[in-house]
């Protein structure tokens, strides 16, 4: 038996930008997947996939050596989500195998179990963590695969890799990514609230696009508040600079910060992260915060030492 462990992530600065270069500044989280190989004696290949309270959410199998799905289980009332979901899947392993020939062949069949430590809705990378797993399998390099498979910057399979926090700059199949000492001395005032609602990441790519111009200056902002983020003495100076980040991104989507949308009358302050509009977000504030968010209607708030790994 083989086992494979991929951290989630959280993009703090660098949200669509760096798509384009920005150095951007990621952590992983405490949460994350794993991926188990046992090897079978028949020309399948057995998949389930399991959420963080131990239920199967996913199954499939497919014909070996050939990758041909047979049946697919997807545990919802969303017809036909299952083979969508075994077709993606089916192409990671088909482009596995396209970059590392070997793949799949050193045994007749394999069961294949994966399991999330977090609720799959949160957005914290169910499928960087996938491919990075998948990838560590395969032997083959990540950013290369993700290349293949479907668009991305590529720093939450960084995050996958890495137990610190980093900052990540988009260079092909070899970005840049240096390790950073990223530990605010006020992060007992940090804490991240999930919006409830999963944000397709690709969708915000997509808007993004359609409003970018020439932003090759927006880009060197950004890289300057990344580099002031980390420096940051306080928590007022640390606000500042999470705002200025806010009002820059705002212009560049045309869409208003989340304070302004939904959070208007809190007390703290708050930053959206990675694709605008889902997932979590980033609020200063103190034990008064939960209570505020809990009655917006916003249960989940998980402390940053709870968060980042």
């Amino acid at each position: 038996m083989n086992r494979f462990y991929s951290n989630g992530k959280l993009l703090i600065t660098g949200e669509y930008l760096v798509l384009d270069g920005a150095k951007a500044l990621a952590v992983p989280t405490k949460f994350g997947q794993d991926l188990i190989v046992e090897t079978l004696q028949e020309s399948v290949l057995l998949w389930e996939s399991y959420s963080h309270d131990g239920s199967e959410w996913f199954s499939a199998e497919f014909e070996l050596p050939k990758i041909r799905l047979k049946s697919a289980t997807f545990l919802s009332d969303n017809e036909g989500k299952g083979e969508m979901i075994a077709e993606t899947l089916q192409k990671f392993l088909h482009t596995c195998k396209e970059l590392n020939p070997s793949f799949l062949t050193e045994a007749k069949g394999f069961l294949i179990k994966t399991n999330l430590t977090f609720p799959r809705d949160w957005g914290l990378g169910s499928s960087s963590t996938l491919l990075n797993n998948l990838a560590d399998w395969a032997q083959v390099n990540p950013f290369e695969l993700l290349e293949k498979s479907f668009s991305g910057s590529g720093y939450d399979l960084a995050c996958a890799k890495n137990d610190t926090p980093i900052l990540f700059q988009k260079n092909g199949i070899n970005p840049l990514i240096e390790k950073v000492d990223f530990t605010p001395k006020f992060s007992d005032q940090l804490f991240f609230v999930h919006l409830n609602q999963k944000q397709n990441s690709r969708t915000g790519i997509k808007r993004y696009k359609e409003f970018k111009g020439n932003i090759s200056a927006y880009v060197q902002e950004i890289d300057v508040l990344t580099q002031e983020i980390l420096k940051a003495k306080s928590l007022d100076d640390f606000e500042k600079i999470i705002q200025e980040h806010e009002t820059i991104i705002s212009r560049i989507i045309d869409n208003k910060p989340i304070q302004n949308i939904v959070f208007k009358d809190y007390f703290g302050k708050v930053k959206s992260l990675g694709a605008w509009g889902g997932d979590f977000i980033l609020a200063t504030g103190n034990e008064d915060s939960k209570k505020y968010f809990v009655e917006k209607g916003f249960p989940v708030i998980l402390p940053y030492k709870k968060m980042v790994l």
